[in-house]
Parts: structure tokens; C-alpha cells; sequence
């Protein structure tokens, strides 16, 4: 069980912006290895709350390409996480407040980073869920409240706040794909 506590904010603008801010760097960076660059989760969807971290996901051709994007990304300061059990989903680490590394010595703001080959189930699913919440207010305003609620009871138990949304996110892709 993580020790840090479960922290949301309302949604900010800048969770945007950083986004863009990121994508250009990894575009720069990776080039033709990227087909596209995701940002997904909840920071992704104006007037959500959120944990103020970004998810993003990389979207490559397929595995065949995995090893240079690894190697591009080990060169911007990450470190290869595995995939944590989920299938298609490639994890990444920051070594430290300042990764990306790609010259500007700003502090990024903080994000979690995969990389998903572009047939990935859980890259579609991560896109339908956040188009969904994006295009539905009403779902949207459950989510969040769920999220406050669960935040609340589980403020120390990442694990269980997790869980909890879990239910949520898989009825409304039942419902969806």
C-alpha cells in the first residue's frame, strides 16, 4: 500500500497546456517511432477532479519499434517499469523532477508515461473512457463524485481508491465498446 495520500484538486487549465508542453518534447524526441501522443486519465477531461498527474500515453506501431522508443525514452530520463500485469501497456519511471530531460532544466509537471502499441485493448479502452466522460456531463459529474467519496474513505489506500472506480469504469465500458 503506497503511504501517499490521496490528494484531488479541481481541474486546472494548465493540466492542458503541460500536456502540449510534453507531447512536443516526446514528438521532438521520438519522431516516426510515435504515431500518436495520448493524454488520458482524468487531468485530461475539463471539470473533472483529479490527482494533479498527467497520464499519457505514447502510441506506437507495434513492438517491433519498442526497443528504440525505450531507448529514446531511457535518453529523456525514464526508466522501464514493465507492464504491471496489464497487457499492452508498457510502464514508465522518472528518475527525477526534471525528466524530460530535453534541455530546458524546467521541472515537468508530474506525469505517468506508457507506451501502448496502436491495436492495445487498453489504449482503446483508455480513449473511450476519457471521450466518453469528455462528451457526457452527466456521467462525468458521477465519476467525480465517486472519486470525492472514495478519496475521502480510502485517503491513505491508493489501492482501494483505485479499486473502488474500478466498477464505475467498467460499466461504462460495457456500455460503450
Amino acid at each position: 500500500m503506497s503511504k501517499k495520500k490521496i490528494k484531488l484538486v479541481e481541474y486546472d487549465d494548465s493540466w492542458a497546456k503541460n500536456f502540449r508542453r510534453l507531447k512536443n518534447i516526446y514528438r521532438d524526441s521520438l519522431g516516426d517511432l510515435l504515431i500518436e501522443v495520448e493524454h488520458v486519465g482524468s487531468t485530461a477531461i475539463p471539470g473533472l477532479c483529479a490527482k494533479p498527474n498527467l497520464d499519457i500515453d505514447l502510441v506506437i506501431g507495434s513492438y517491433s519499434s519498442f526497443r528504440e522508443v525505450k531507448d529514446a525514452l531511457f535518453e529523456l530520463g525514464y526508466e522501464y517499469e514493465g507492464d504491471f500485469g496489464i497487457e499492452g501497456r508498457e510502464a514508465f519511471r522518472r528518475k527525477d523532477g526534471k525528466v524530460p530531460w530535453d534541455g530546458s532544466e524546467l521541472r515537468e509537471h508530474p506525469h505517468n508515461l506508457y507506451v501502448c502499441p496502436e491495436d492495445s485493448r487498453e489504449l482503446k479502452r483508455h480513449l473511450a473512457f476519457r471521450d466518453h466522460l469528455r462528451e457526457n456531463e452527466e456521467s462525468r459529474k458521477r465519476y467525480a463524485e465517486l472519486k470525492r467519496r472514495l478519496a475521502k474513505k480510502y485517503r491513505d489506500d491508493r489501492e482501494s481508491y483505485t479499486e473502488g472506480k474500478t466498477k464505475f469504469i467498467e460499466r461504462v465500458l460495457e456500455d460503450i465498446m
